[in-house]
């Protein structure tokens, strides 16, 4: 039996196939890019929050052992920023979205404020029960780090997000240990570690996007 040769037109069919399905997979990558949380903004918010913050009220307390009042001020005003920008920019990429997606977004943007709202509650109630500075102190740092890993595990779960649960594992880790290290040595640990912890997985992040940009544009010149 002789082979039948390939026709041109089956090669121009199947190159045509191709360009389809890749289109369709750029298409469906900056769909998902545009309608999900970017991980890169939100590391970058926290980290630079947390190192300004935290840098802040460590330089403070060396010469006196306590922060001066006016660097709880700066340090809460940068945790506040970055919890606006988490809530706004969440919302805002799920907004365009609808069913449960949207509401996994919603929800998830809006645990942020309810979250450190009780919080700031919880923290009055130690302050009316007579605990004192160093206490009040370990407890508000130990406490912000665990609202935000918890936060951080809830959205890993959320968006199937690896990266996000790491993160957030490691924002425990981190609240531990800056509470065993004690005063002033806790607001280092949470500026380099945690801050530093954010930064390094905004990064990540980054390089983790550059490459699948690469494999797509790989991908599309085979084809």
């Amino acid at each position: 039996m002789t082979s039948t040769p390939d026709r041109p037109g089956d090669d121009v069919a199947a190159l045509a196939a191709a360009d389809s399905l890749r289109l369709i997979r750029e298409q469906q990558d900056r769909a998902r890019a545009a309608l999900e949380p970017d991980g890169r903004a939100l590391y970058g918010a926290w980290g630079v929050a947390w190192l300004a913050g935290y840098l802040v009220l460590w330089a403070s307390a060396r010469a006196h052992g306590e922060p001066e009042p006016w660097a709880f001020w700066v340090f809460a005003g940068a945790i506040a920023a970055a919890v606006v920008f988490t809530m706004v920019h969440t919302i805002s990429r799920t907004a365009g979205t609808r069913g449960v997606s949207a509401r996994t977004g919603a929800m998830y943007g809006w645990s942020w404020m309810l979250g450190f709202l009780t919080f700031s509650v919880f923290l009055g109630g130690l302050a009316r029960a007579g605990a004192d500075g160093e206490v009040m102190a370990l407890a508000s740092n130990g406490g912000a780090c665990l609202v935000v890993g918890l936060l951080y595990l809830g959205g890993a779960t959320a968006f199937g997000d690896r990266s996000l649960f790491v993160l957030g594992a490691w924002i425990l880790l981190v609240a531990g240990a800056a509470t065993l290290v004690g005063l002033p040595g806790t607001y280092l640990v949470m500026a380099l570690a945690g801050g530093g912890g954010f930064v390094v997985m905004a990064g990540v992040e980054h390089l983790r996007i550059l490459r699948r940009r690469r494999r797509t544009d790989d991908g599309g010149g085979r084809a």
